[in-house]
């Protein structure tokens, strides 16, 4: 537990130095080749927990302490341990004993080991006061940030508690079965020859009963399921696309919602990303789905000239880079790593891609602009900007009683996203 717990640490330091979660634990894993299938688990888990609960555990923190400590390493081994003692099966004297003897590493001298104990052991017996007490500040009580609360709660008045309280639940493991080799109710089947147990969510869309590794789920490899959020399958039913047609899939990695275009329809399928590692993913899809497309292209989405063959495309999928604020039970990190000023930025090159695409649609073609994000800055004040500047766009409307002005709200069956279809007139 010792190595489990001063390696979660580091990578909550790394994380709230400014890296990605998912680089921090790819980084770890590759400095050390040693550690266990069971030591890697556990060891993503704690780091995935304190941050989905970093709000509350640092106040539950500062409640404990005297003055801020100086060992931001110490600082997050604390952390790890709190966040052990509140949500996981371990034994309560165990994880004080090996956290005190994971201190020895991080600091010299007797007092701060026992500084560690104390912190721990008085956690243990004011339980229930200090969670109270924690609770008192919005931060504490919800673990986002302030400005992100402040924000939801302007945006959603009535429905903020509901997003900030599914984005720190543990997401689901969702199935999108590939109607071209199977279909729900034949897999359904196949789960249950290997005693997993799912339920149909929407169409294509499967929710496991318990997470299992992709290697255990049937005929994964020969292409029957993909992982996909559920919300996030969605786009190709909304896109409506139809064989023969031309469809560009822009900001396509790793490629999730083109694979399920192709899926649908046989289209010629151009798939664009701007980072030529990511379309390395695209193409393993591609392989294990035994599908091809009409082109995979390292480009930027906002600067077409560079790419583009001057054929205009009939269906345009533009699932543009956000916040992703939708996401965050998958991403808790994201919460920590994005500032206020970040929507801006994304808003200025979400507007940039969204005319760029524009003007290589067809005429009567059909637009589908996509976040995973719940923040309005990036979804409804997008389209409202766009429909100003552009009287031949023209919005349609989404058959889907989940969506509330083409948002979709995080809840317990799948992330936050936005949608809005646009036809060029």
């Amino acid at each position: 537990m010792i190595r489990v717990q001063l390696t979660a640490a580091s990578a909550i330091s790394k994380v709230m130095a400014g890296e990605s979660l998912t680089s921090v634990l790819q980084q770890t894993w590759r400095a050390n080749p040693v550690l266990s299938k069971q030591q890697r688990g556990a060891i993503q888990d704690l780091s995935y927990g304190v941050l989905r609960f970093y709000g509350q555990l640092s106040a539950i923190l500062d409640l404990l302490l005297e003055r801020p400590l100086r060992n931001k390493q110490l600082q997050y081994l604390l952390l790890v341990s709190l966040y052990q003692l509140q949500y996981s099966k371990a034994q309560s004297h165990a994880i004080v004993n090996k956290a005190v003897l994971a201190s020895r590493s991080l600091v010299q001298g007797r007092r701060m080991q026992g500084l560690v104990n104390a912190v721990l052991r008085n956690f243990i017996r004011q339980r229930e006061n200090l969670l109270k007490k924690a609770a008192e500040s919005d931060t504490g009580r919800y673990s986002y940030p302030q400005w992100w609360i402040d924000k939801l709660r302007s945006q959603y008045p009535h429905e903020f508690r509901a997003i900030l309280e599914a984005g720190n639940k543990h997401p689901p493991m969702t199935l999108r079965v590939n109607r071209r080799k199977t279909n729900a109710g034949d897999y359904c089947q196949l789960l249950a020859e290997k005693s997993l147990c799912a339920e149909l969510i929407n169409h294509d869309a499967l929710h496991l009963k318990k997470a299992v590794a992709v290697e255990g789920l049937p005929g994964f490899g020969a292409g029957l399921v993909s992982v996909q959020d559920a919300g996030a399958q969605f786009a190709a039913q909304f896109l409506d696309v139809h064989d023969g047609m031309r469809v560009l899939d822009a900001c396509a990695a790793p490629g999730g919602k083109g694979m399920h275009l192709l899926e649908v329809a046989d289209v010629m399928l151009t798939l664009l990303d701007n980072d030529a590692g990511r379309l390395a993913l695209i193409q393993q899809n591609l392989t294990r789905l035994q599908m091809t497309a009409e082109r995979l292209v390292c480009g930027d989405a906002s600067r077409p000239e560079s790419w583009w063959d001057g054929q205009p495309f009939d269906r345009i999928l533009a699932d543009v880079p956000c916040s992703a604020s939708g996401v965050v039970r998958r991403h808790p990190d994201i919460k920590w790593l994005r500032r206020e000023n970040d929507l801006v930025k994304f808003a200025t090159n979400q507007q940039a891609i969204l005319n760029a695409l524009w003007k290589i649609l067809n005429k009567n073609g059909k637009l589908l602009y996509v976040t995973c994000s719940v923040f309005a800055e990036e979804n409804s004040m997008q389209i409202e900007e766009f429909l100003k500047h552009h009287s031949d766009a023209m919005p349609l409307p989404l058959a889907e009683a989940t969506l509330s002005k083409g948002q979709l709200l995080p809840n317990i069956q799948h992330d936050g996203f936005f949608y809005s279809l646009l036809q060029k007139i």
